[in-house]
């Protein structure tokens, strides 16, 4: 089997993308969040991303697991309510699953993006099913995993984004008739039927964005 290379470089654009996708839906992101929750959730993640983007020199995006881990400590530290240990935790558990790396390839991304949701399922204490952004994270990490796994014909990074994005707006859409059994989203009972998760759709936009940008990336 072979899996498609990629970069640190890769790895940056990446989590730019994500950070700029956070900032850029603030509003988007807290007005879905205020239909059955506080409305916090726009706001707390587009102040911590904005900080990575803030300190993005400081960074040290050529070693993969440092780079990881310091956006972890700035998510965690500047992300608040619920979100910041938990997308603290995602990026942290990422960078543990690829120490000692500095090229990584689709089956490292896949690994750090099941380490992520471990990540979540713990910190959390939640799993898929209970409307969070676990819902759209681990079909999409599935969808990768098998793809990467098949590898006739091998995929290309571009492709495999985009599978990332198609899988991900799929299984966001499909919270939309759940009950959230986790997060502040639960303490409203029914009421949070009839909208998506805010995380899950938060997962679904930065991966269409990334996959949207991922051929004219700098």
């Amino acid at each position: 089997m072979t899996t498609p290379t990629t970069s640190a470089g890769d790895l940056a654009f990446v989590v730019r993308t994500i950070a700029r996708t956070a900032v850029d839906n603030e509003k988007a992101f807290g007005d879905l969040d205020a239909v059955a929750g506080d409305g916090d959730f726009g706001f707390s993640l587009a102040r911590g991303f904005e900080i990575v983007l803030a300190d993005w020199d400081t960074l040290d995006p050529e070693s993969p697991p440092e780079f990881l881990k310091k956006v972890a400590m700035v998510i965690s530290k500047r992300v608040g309510g619920t979100s910041g240990p938990l997308w603290g935790t995602a990026f942290l558990r990422a960078a543990m699953t690829v120490k000692d790396r500095d090229e990584l390839d689709a089956a490292d991304a896949v690994a750090m993006l099941r380490a992520a949701a471990d990540g979540i399922k713990a910190r959390g204490r939640s799993d898929l099913g209970d409307k969070t952004l676990l819902d759209a994270l681990i079909p999409m990490t599935d969808a990768l995993e098998r793809r990467t796994a098949d590898g006739e014909p091998p995929a290309t990074a571009a492709e495999l984004a985009a599978l990332a994005a198609t899988t991900a707006r799929t299984a966001a859409d499909a919270t939309t008739p759940m009950q959230a059994r986790r997060g502040r989203q639960s303490y409203t009972g029914e009421r949070s039927i009839g909208s998506p998760d805010p995380g899950a759709v938060a997962v679904a936009v930065m991966a269409e964005r990334v996959a949207a940008e991922w051929e004219a990336r700098d």
